[in-house]
């Protein structure tokens, strides 16, 4: 296995008017980080010397303009332009944009070809990435249809895992959107990476229910009836430990959380509100299913403090340690299943 500083973690720079910069800045200031991966910052050292010197990090980039004069040991930065841009903290900027994009595209071209091991992506607007020649709703959408797989968002910290059968679907539509396929193709990714990804032999998962009070018996809508409770037995006939439809008003208030490996939620908010509430700023987007790894904070842009210096960097701290663990955890089930009896 390679050794640990020898993990090559790529980071897309996201939105440069955001948190993103001054977060992976604060993230590689504690060179002992340096002991567990050597990272490369796709961007422009333009870009990056201009962050430096706004927040006054006494970071010391190496500059370079393709993976193969990586240097082991020190925060690279990788030219993925060279023209300066014009950095106006706050501001949503369709330029601004654009160079997100660059930065995410070729840090994911370097992980299709496995020149970097893990990808850990900086906050982007939604919004201003759009264009002609790239019209997904985030990071998630388009790594799936650059990596393949079952990609599914799941939030982790060390005690809390959420994942979502639906994720960037508008509210009106989560329950046309919901069936026993996609519930058991979701429950049968989050399984395997709590196998896999976490390390996890027999995991507990929970569900929770489309409609309030997993819809009282068809008086708040029959999905929970009609789609949820048979996915949930047939998926449970197969040995799986599958808990649920619960009522999710309930389920967190009352700690029912803590008896389980992961949870599932129906929809975004669902799942997120509860999960942010209990770990924000400790919290990880993870896309599990991909065959690549990729991680995220669990906040965006933040706009409103966004060049201020106030930005808390834990939350990308923690992306990337979880990469370079879920990195070695796969790299062990690889080794384990790949010498078991036949």
């Amino acid at each position: 296995m390679k050794k640990a500083e020898n993990i090559i973690v790529g980071i897309s720079i996201g939105d440069l008017n955001g948190i993103g910069g001054e977060v992976v800045l604060k993230t590689f200031e504690d060179s002992r980080i340096l002991e567990f991966c050597t990272p490369i910052i796709f961007a422009s050292s333009k870009a990056m010397a201009f962050l430096k010197n706004h927040f006054k990090s006494e970071i010391n980039f190496s500059d370079i303009n393709n993976i193969n004069q990586l240097v082991f040991g020190k925060v690279n930065v990788l030219n993925c332009w060279n023209e300066p841009v014009i950095i106006d903290f706050g501001k949503e900027d369709i330029k601004i944009g654009k160079y997100a994009i660059k930065s995410l595209q070729a840090a994911t071209k370097a992980l299709k070809k496995g020149t970097i091991d893990v990808l850990v992506t900086a906050p982007i607007n939604k919004h201003n990435i759009q264009s002609d020649t790239f019209n997904f709703p985030g990071h998630t959408d388009y790594l799936t249809k650059e990596l393949g797989g079952e990609s599914l968002m799941f939030m982790v910290t060390e005690t809390l895992r959420v994942g979502l059968l639906t994720d960037h679907v508008p509210v009106k539509d989560v329950a046309i959107k919901i069936s026993e396929s996609l519930i058991e193709k979701k429950i049968n990714t989050v399984y395997e990476s709590l196998l896999k990804d976490f390390k996890i032999n027999k995991p507990k998962i929970a569900v929770l229910g489309i409609n309030p009070h997993t819809g009282d018996n068809g008086v708040i809508g029959n999905e929970d009836d009609v789609i949820m409770r048979p996915a949930l037995n047939k998926i449970k006939e197969s040995g799986k430990l599958v808990f649920g439809p619960y009522a999710a008003d309930s389920f967190f208030g009352s700690n029912n959380y803590k008896n389980f490996d992961a949870i599932i939620a129906s929809y975004h908010d669902q799942g997120l509100i509860p999960f942010k509430t209990l770990s924000f700023g400790q919290g990880v987007n993870f896309t599990a299913g991909l065959s690549k790894i990729r991680t995220s904070p669990d906040h965006g842009t933040a706009y409103e403090i966004a060049g201020k210096g106030i930005a808390d960097e834990n939350s990308f701290k923690e992306a990337v340690f979880t990469a370079i663990q879920i990195f070695k955890n796969r790299f062990d089930y690889e080794q384990l299943t790949a010498n078991s009896l036949k």
